[in-house]
């Protein structure tokens, strides 16, 4: 399996998040990239190929789009006490009754126009690492319409709880839904199937009423307290192209295996002709960023349950935040994919 990778990944460096009013330690960080390629140190690396930006503007607004490209030259402009961009006030709905926000004119006020949390810190870097991200998704994309079975994006940051519009969670541009509209475009129906442990919440709301793209996520239950919070819920299936299985904090291999079959079995009914799988390995028994309880093994399982749908795939890398497993655990995946 290629392992494409760009090397702008690294470039992003958020320092810290500032969760519910504290400034803690960033967990996303570019130590997780040396991790898991240091796993794969024996695959085939490819590069990525830049892409245009029109692939990024057929799922995002042009507007946010912009916004990430200039927000860090407009931040240090500014001369802010802060060293990286942070929100400090929303354009929550309920400031308008609904209406169209106004787009702040201060430079301090415009991150809360398009980001939804106070973590996800944008700093020199993150729009080339981003950026770096979807082309490195995108040329996975091109080997596999090339005729590859299957390519791996080794990418940071993580993308699926990007929206249309806004950022969030440790994302800014959703990875795996630019690599699934490129293919749906190319081939027809496109599956994502998400199995990181947080609702794939970014690409849920792309997607949601299209019935081209199908999209499954597998996560901790966002009722029991657990980010997004306010969405991931079983009862959101859109036009019933979108399946969540939020399952229950302490959840271990045979209940989260049995949700991912689920997922593929459910993606073949709605005749997905290529999957994308976003790669999220958060929902292991040592990650420090969710209460799940998957295996290696649990992993290696899903690769192979993975591999069922037959269908030519594209891994994009999401969440996992234990660097001591996480490369192994992405081995473990893929290794199982290419074994079923």
């Amino acid at each position: 399996m290629p392992v494409v990778v760009d090397e702008r990944c690294s470039l992003h460096d958020p320092l810290a998040e500032i969760w519910i009013g504290t400034r803690t330690p960033a967990v996303e960080t570019s130590a997780r990239l040396t991790s898991i390629r240091s796993a794969l140190a024996d695959a085939r690396t490819v590069s990525a190929v830049a892409h245009p930006d029109d692939a990024l503007k057929a799922v995002h607004d042009a507007a946010l789009v912009a916004y990430l490209e200039s927000a860090w030259q407009e931040w240090e402009a500014a001369d802010l006490p802060q060293d990286r961009v942070v929100p400090y006030v929303f354009a929550h709905a309920a400031l308008t009754s609904g209406r169209p926000p106004a787009v702040p004119t201060a430079t301090w006020a415009r991150p809360g126009y398009f980001a939804y949390d106070t973590m996800t810190l944008i700093g020199p870097g993150t729009w080339e690492a981003a950026r770096g991200a979807v082309d490195a998704a995108l040329t996975a994309v091109d080997l596999v319409l090339a005729g590859e079975p299957c390519a791996y994006a080794c990418v940071r940051p993580p993308g699926h709880h990007a929206t249309r519009s806004g950022y969030g969670g440790s994302c800014y541009l959703n990875n795996a839904a630019i690599a699934a509209h490129a293919l749906a475009e190319a081939v027809g129906v496109v599956a994502v199937l998400d199995i990181d442990a947080h609702h794939a919440n970014g690409t849920q709301e792309i997607f949601y009423n299209r019935k081209d793209v199908l999209v499954g996520s597998v996560h901790v239950d966002p009722g029991a307290g657990w980010f997004p919070h306010f969405v991931g819920f079983a009862d959101e299936t859109g036009d019933g192209a979108n399946r969540n299985i939020p399952v229950a904090p302490g959840t271990a291999d045979d209940s989260w295996l049995a949700a991912v079959r689920d997922l593929v079995s459910w993606a073949a009914r709605g005749g997905a002709r290529s999957l994308v799988v976003s790669l999220g390995l958060d929902a292991a028994e040592d990650d420090p960023e969710s209460p799940l309880g998957v295996t290696h093994d649990g992993f290696g399982r899903a690769g192979a349950e993975l591999a069922q749908l037959g269908v030519p795939t594209v891994f994009v890398q999401e969440g996992g935040y234990n660097l001591a497993t996480l490369g192994a655990l992405v081995r473990a995946v893929l290794s199982g994919f290419e074994a079923a």
